[in-house]
């Protein structure tokens, strides 16, 4: 594959958006509560590598009987061989916006799936639900700490 791509996936709840408003209010400064979050992102993400699920919970595609035949390591794991894909996933925390994905350009594919269809989508980036009030929490904690 050559060149490079960029994908952006946009977490845009109006909860946590009121909540990190509000925290800017009272803190000013949300730069902890987003590195708490990327670190809690980075805990998940790699949980659900090792459960072989999408944000959602569903099971990835098992994997193809010609990739199975040749894959020497973790031959029972789905997007893990040598764990470069699960282990690439970085945050960025610019201050005020929290950045979270994988730099490398097979990202995408597995993301998504191949155009012809020889790889099947196994999404693995994304906020689950328990994503969602883990970051809910890690916010209202940074505003009680504040108020005290």
């Amino acid at each position: 594959m050559a060149g490079a791509s960029i994908i952006h996936i946009t977490y845009d709840d109006k909860e946590v958006k009121a909540r990190l408003k509000r925290l800017a209010q009272v803190a000013g400064d949300i730069s902890p509560a987003l590195t708490e979050i990327g670190e809690h992102l980075i805990r998940s993400h790699r949980q659900r590598f090792a459960d072989g699920v999408d944000p959602e919970g569903k099971q990835w595609e098992p994997l193809a009987e010609s990739t199975l035949a040749r894959k020497k390591k973790n031959a029972d794991k789905v997007l893990i061989e040598h764990g470069d894909l699960m282990g690439s996933l970085h945050y960025n925390n610019s201050g005020n916006e929290l950045e979270f994905g994988t730099n490398l350009i097979y990202g995408a594919t597995h993301q998504f799936g191949s155009e012809d269809g020889a790889i099947p989508a196994r999404p693995f980036l994304g906020i689950s639900s328990d994503d969602e009030a883990e970051i809910l929490h890690i916010i209202d904690d940074h505003i009680a700490a504040a108020l005290q």
